[in-house]
């Protein structure tokens, strides 16, 4: 089987848009038309609650991580560990990521900013560096109560862990590429965030409760 069939496949499986049918099961909202708009679990979060938000959260990782680990044993891309196999990888990573943020299966209208996803997709590829930057992430967010300031400084963060803990190219590069395009995708959100009308993940005063 042709190894570039992979690639529709990942965005395919990354298309699914599990913020939106869970609005549509739980509420039967369009959660592209409710709070931020966003189809992520943030917006899942504070529309529909905890339980939806870590189910979104877990189905997004899923969409990610999955065909990272085994489109590249499928399709026979390469020996395991070689420059073509993380090649491939990285390749139906980006395109799960592209499949999140703009799901075929809503006509490429809505979808999420990418960093659950592309989460999935570096736990497989670079788990170290990918988890220093969750802590980091947890740690922004919990000090700031902004889920989008813990985005936004761990996308700035990662590609430089990957850079100290390894050395293989195409990860790198990887990194480099997802980490400019979360950058991106959360450029209203840093207006917002130097304008002071970024809203809150939590209350400030909620930390310690």
């Amino acid at each position: 089987m042709n190894p570039a069939l992979g690639l529709l496949i990942a965005y395919v499986a990354g298309s699914f848009p599990s913020a939106y049918v869970a609005g549509r099961l739980i509420k039967g909202v369009d959660l592209r038309t409710v709070g931020s708009g966003n189809l992520g679990a943030t917006n899942v979060y504070r529309t529909l609650g905890f339980g939806a938000a870590l189910c979104v959260l877990l189905i997004d990782l899923a969409k990610g991580a999955l065909p990272v680990m085994y489109l590249p044993r499928v399709l026979n891309v390469g020996p395991a560990g070689s420059d073509s196999a993380f090649w491939w990888a990285l390749a139906y990573g980006i395109m799960a990521i592209a499949g999140h943020a703009k799901p075929v299966f809503l006509l490429w209208k809505g979808g999420g900013k990418g960093v659950a996803t592309a989460t999935g997709v570096f736990l497989v590829l670079a788990p170290q560096p990918l988890l220093a930057t969750v802590v980091v992430c947890v740690a922004v967010v919990w000090y700031t109560g902004f889920m989008s300031a813990g985005s936004i400084a761990a996308a700035a963060l990662f590609p430089l862990l990957v850079w100290l803990d390894t050395r293989v190219t195409p990860v790198l590069w990887g990194a480099l590429l997802v980490s400019a395009f979360i950058c991106w995708t959360h450029r209203a959100n840093m207006v917002r965030l130097r304008n002071g009308t970024e809203p809150r993940l939590f209350k400030k005063k909620e930390r310690g409760s």
